[in-house]
């Protein structure tokens, strides 16, 4: 008996056919249209999602204010280029999000369109405010895939044959707690980490070099990994004492995935500069670089930006998304997805041995699978399985981490209770099955 095709495996096979290998495949899923957290595949097929665009639709699939902000904005100029025709767009995004992310005493911000673009002008702002070359950035680190962001990307996976790299680009390994701190207390390793931060000043580059150092509060695709409260506060302090710029990357964890703006509001520590993406434009390309405004003044004129720096109809779609995030209470509504999610999770690590960690803050948690209940031996196959799994019972995953170890949960913050109980029961009984011996 031949087994008919579907139409969702004829897409596969087209994109097989016309698309090039090196674009990642990962997840089969398909789509024929989407609302709040609900994918509906080629064949009709009703799919939860828990991947959330890779946490761009924080507000949901096609929000309706944000879809008829892009109508109304299409209907009157598409591109002039902010460069050439000033548009009131983009100058009254800027202000949204200075008044949302206010860095100092005052703010300024620029708009570009891709989260590797937004770092790709952070690190070329901070090197023109401290007319220094080298950058320090994190192990586990993901930062795009354009030149320097690729550099200061950790995952050699990422990067195979596409050097030689940026130069001045030096790396130090992240504080994961959970996977490197042995037997020490979490204060006993903060504090040896911190150590090794003070010490790269004298082995790893030399600090009056230094423009900038990058990190994400919350690494996303480096496992879902919180950096330690107070290695944030030591890392704070050792910038100033040494004239260099804190630049956090928010692309993944902005715009109320944690239960904030941006993850450094919670830990209440403030950067020079941060970049966002993603979830602030609910699908479409938009990231800006906010800053303090004698930091972003430091750029010379023609610099930084680019012929699409902030497309008018996605400054439109941003504004009415932030607009949207307000009047629903988004970052409260994180707190409590958050709240289930880790609650649910937490019971079932008693259940599965396998599961080595649960961790995040909000509703931006990642799943941790280990061999022997050892932080050193990831367990890639088991999250494969998981993955798989849960796919063909209709939840949309990702998995993360170097070692794709990882399990991250990113549905759209507007995902019903009915829904978001629905998702996790099938994770859960998939996580059970791939773990039963």
């Amino acid at each position: 008996m031949i087994k008919e095709i579907t139409k969702s495996q004829e897409l596969l096979d087209r994109r097989k056919d016309a698309v090039a290998n090196g674009v990642g495949v990962f997840n089969t899923a398909t789509v024929k249209s989407a609302k709040g957290a609900i994918i509906i595949d080629a064949d009709g097929r009703e799919l939860i999602d828990f991947a959330g665009g890779i946490g761009v639709v924080n507000a949901g699939h096609c929000p309706e204010p944000v879809v008829a902000a892009i109508r109304e904005q299409a209907g009157k100029y598409l591109h002039t280029s902010f460069n050439v025709v000033t548009y009131e767009p983009y100058i009254e995004l800027c202000e949204e999000l200075i008044n949302i992310l206010p860095h100092g005493k005052k703010t300024k911000a620029m708009l570009v369109s891709t989260g590797a673009e937004a770092v790709e002008n952070a690190i070329k702002i901070a090197r023109q405010a401290t007319k220094r070359p080298a950058v320090i950035c994190y192990t586990g680190a993901y930062h795009g895939r354009t030149m320097m962001a690729m550099t200061l990307t950790s995952k050699v996976s990422y990067k195979y044959d596409c050097g030689p790299f940026a130069p001045e680009v030096y790396r130090l390994p992240f504080p994961n707690v959970y996977r490197y701190k042995g037997d020490r207390d979490e204060a006993t390793y903060v504090k040896d980490e911190l150590k090794r931060l003070h010490e790269s000043a004298l082995n790893l580059v030399d600090i009056k070099s230094v423009a900038a150092i990058i990190v994400e509060p919350i690494q996303g695709e480096g496992g879902f990994n919180p950096i330690p409260q107070k290695y944030l506060e030591g890392l704070r302090a050792f910038c100033d004492e040494h004239g260099i710029m804190l630049i956090m990357d928010e692309v993944q964890s902005g715009f109320c995935r944690t239960g904030y703006w941006a993850s450094w509001q919670h830990y209440g520590v403030e950067p020079d500069l941060s970049t966002y993406a993603k979830s602030m434009g609910s699908g479409l390309p938009i990231a800006a670089v906010v800053g303090r405004a004698e930091v972003m003044d430091a750029a010379a004129s023609g610099s930084i930006g680019g012929t699409y720096i902030g497309s008018p109809v996605c400054c439109a779609a941003s504004l009415a998304t932030i607009k949207y995030m307000k009047d629903i209470d988004l970052n409260q509504k994180a707190n409590e997805v958050g709240s289930t999610i880790m609650n649910r999770l937490k019971s079932l690590m008693q259940e599965c041995p396998e599961i080595g960690d649960v961790r995040g803050i909000g509703a931006m948690i990642g799943i941790e699978f280990v061999k022997n209940g050892d932080p050193r031996q990831p367990d890639a196959e088991t999250c494969a399985k998981i993955v798989k799994g849960c796919s063909e019972n209709g939840l949309i995953i990702l998995s993360a981490g170097t070692h794709k170890n990882i399990i991250r949960i990113l549905s759209p913050l507007v995902i019903t209770h009915e829904q978001l109980d629905k998702g996790m029961t099938i994770m859960e009984n998939e996580i059970k099955k791939a773990t039963r011996k």
